[in-house]
């Protein structure tokens, strides 16, 4: 397992590179977010939360093994409908909020043997992997949210993050 790159540091907010052939590095990279993901009890990681600006993603909306998706150059070329839920982030941890995004999505981009492939999502798995998408592109869900209320998450936050630090020292 890797550490879970936390707010603020400045990789979360840039754009990630795409991956141009996919090696032994980026299966390791793959492997590593698979096992850091599910280690931290997570649906969802993007390569920047494990420090690299890589543009892959992993996913695995009922959490078994084995059964994880890799997006490798993601990118979401239709959406429909909005849902608003609630929504939480491993680099934000101790906070959440309501997020709205799109019910239904279809995402592009290559498995990890580099095969093109194009899926459609809904309910849970649409929303990681918007959520994903948005990390690849330097944004968090607490900038889907109104600026007050971002202001207030990023305080509590602040707060959260602070007792975390006290408590492991």
């Amino acid at each position: 397992m890797t550490p879970i790159v936390k707010e603020p540091n400045p990789l979360l907010h840039q754009k990630a590179k795409p991956v141009g052939r996919i090696t032994e590095e980026i299966l390791r990279l793959i492997e590593t977010m698979i096992e850091t993901m599910h280690a931290a009890r997570g649906v969802g990681l993007a390569a920047n939360q494990i420090g690299s600006a890589r543009a892959i993603l992993v996913a695995n909306p009922d959490g078994g093994r084995g059964k994880e998706l890799v997006l490798i150059n993601p990118s979401i070329v239709k959406l429909e409908g909005q849902e608003t839920s609630p929504e939480g982030c491993l680099s934000l941890p101790g906070i959440s909020s309501d997020v709205t995004r799109a019910a239904r999505i279809t995402v592009s981009g290559l498995d990890r043997t580099g095969k093109r492939i194009t899926l459609k999502a809904d309910k849970l798995l649409a929303k990681i992997l918007q959520h994903e998408v948005d990390h690849l592109n330097g944004r968090l869900f607490v900038d889907r949210v109104g600026r007050w209320k971002r202001q207030g998450l990023l305080k509590e936050y602040a707060s959260v993050s602070q007792t975390l630090r006290r408590v492991k020292i």
